[in-house]
């Protein structure tokens, strides 16, 4: 049992580990406040409303009703904190922290148990035979 709670909670940090360093994109597409395609790891497909100007004339110039939105979902980059740049304080909690916790596990000598030396009395005939008492 204790093997599989272990097995089971090292997969858990691998996953967190893996999702806490994940980084993906959502390509979204509108048309309007309309929501056409939504994709992650490639392009959002268009609606194919996008006005491209083929004229010559720059001078009136019309916006499309189209927008495109990327979110980007960035993961962490650095998993190693350094030590070396702690304050006081952070210092403090972890000497102390270290220091109880070594307590909590220390060896103690067993207590003194005075006939631990001395055999136990033979058994001349079986008492609970005898009395006829059984435990079920």
């Amino acid at each position: 049992m204790k093997q599989v709670l272990g097995n089971i909670s090292a997969l858990v940090l691998a996953v967190l580990v893996l999702f806490s360093t994940l980084s993906f994109t959502v390509d979204q597409h509108f048309c309007g406040k309309k929501l056409v395609d939504s994709s992650v790891f490639k392009k959002a497909k268009t609606c194919g409303m996008e006005m491209v100007s083929t004229s010559s004339e720059a001078s009136v110039k019309t916006e499309s009703c189209c927008t495109n939105k990327k979110l980007e979902v960035k993961g962490q980059d650095e998993l190693k904190h350094s030590f070396d740049n702690l304050d006081f304080q952070q210092q403090l909690f972890i000497t102390g922290f270290v220091y109880f916790y070594w307590q909590i596990f220390e060896i103690s000598e067993p207590d003194f148990i005075p006939f631990k030396d001395y055999s136990p009395p033979k058994l001349v005939c079986n008492i609970q035979l005898q009395d006829q008492v059984f435990r079920i």
